[in-house]
């Protein structure tokens, strides 16, 4: 939750800077991710738990590629760059030690 409420913040201010098609495409996968996690909390069995995280991590590693273009392009700076970009992978190093304990505990 706390990592989308960056990314709104991100997107205000991108918009402030009439940037909109990064904006609209961060917005998108960088509030994903914590939608998808909730939804893998009430998954219909082990399969769907596995695919919602998988979902979260695509989402998540997308959010990163965003990230990179928009230091890139100096729309952010490279401080503001580096917390995000942390975030982000720490939030990827979690989901991929979820998915591999969630697949090793359904064999």
């Amino acid at each position: 939750m706390d990592f989308a409420v960056s990314i709104i913040n991100l997107v205000k201010y991108l918009k402030e800077k009439r940037e909109s098609i990064i904006s609209n495409q961060i917005g998108r996968s960088g509030t994903s991710i914590g939608a998808n996690i909730r939804e893998a909390q009430y998954a219909h069995g082990k399969a769907d738990f596995i695919a919602k995280l998988q979902i979260a991590l695509k989402e998540a590693n997308e959010t990163g590629y965003w990230l990179e273009l928009l230091f890139k392009t100096n729309y952010i700076s490279e401080e503001e760059y580096k917390v995000l970009d942390s975030a982000c992978t720490s939030i990827r190093v979690m989901l991929i030690s979820s998915i591999n304990t969630a697949k090793e505990n359904a064999k």
